[in-house]
């Protein structure tokens, strides 16, 4: 069957967009430069994994609807980012509270009408991965950031599956 009825890309925040957890390694206020870098309070310049621009950008223009689903309890601080990486144009669904993973796939396929297997879901988290591939998701666990690789071995798998 293929990838035909892959329709929704979830990730999760950090460790799996972003090399830290917002959390625990970044200090409020965040600000944006007028070159585009961003800082926290502590003048920690904060970036992201190398390559999660240009995969977001290319799921985007596949058509795929992206979503993020993460535990954060810094929700403010984790949207922020997301809005100054300027992510938040390809994210249409964005979920960041404490919680189970499941809470926010729930609420992703109530929001969405897309079934639990018609998505994908990346993740640096075993318990996280477990948690949702028992509601009938395909996860991948990310070791070391999300990747174009990384990208393709979840469409392969997506595509095993069908």
């Amino acid at each position: 069957m293929g990838l035909e009825n892959l329709k929704l890309i979830v990730f999760d925040l950090d460790y799996t967009l972003w090399p830290f957890c917002v959390d625990s390694h970044i200090s409020a206020p965040l600000r944006k430069s007028s070159s585009g870098s961003i800082w926290d309070s502590q003048k920690t310049k904060i970036k992201c994994y190398p390559e999660v621009p240009d995969v977001l950008n290319l799921l985007h223009n596949e058509g795929y609807i992206l979503a993020v689903a993460s535990r954060s309890p810094q929700i403010e601080a984790a949207r922020q980012l997301i809005e100054f990486l300027e992510w938040d144009k390809y994210f249409t669904y964005i979920e960041i509270y404490p919680g189970n993973k499941t809470e926010h796939f729930n609420k992703i396929r109530e929001l969405s009408k897309f079934s639990y297997n018609q998505m994908i879901f990346f993740d640096d988290e075993p318990q996280n991965i477990r948690d949702v591939e028992k509601i009938g998701v395909v996860c991948i666990f990310v070791r070391n950031g999300v990747n174009k690789a990384l990208i393709e071995e979840g469409k392969r798998k997506y595509s095993r599956k069908q």
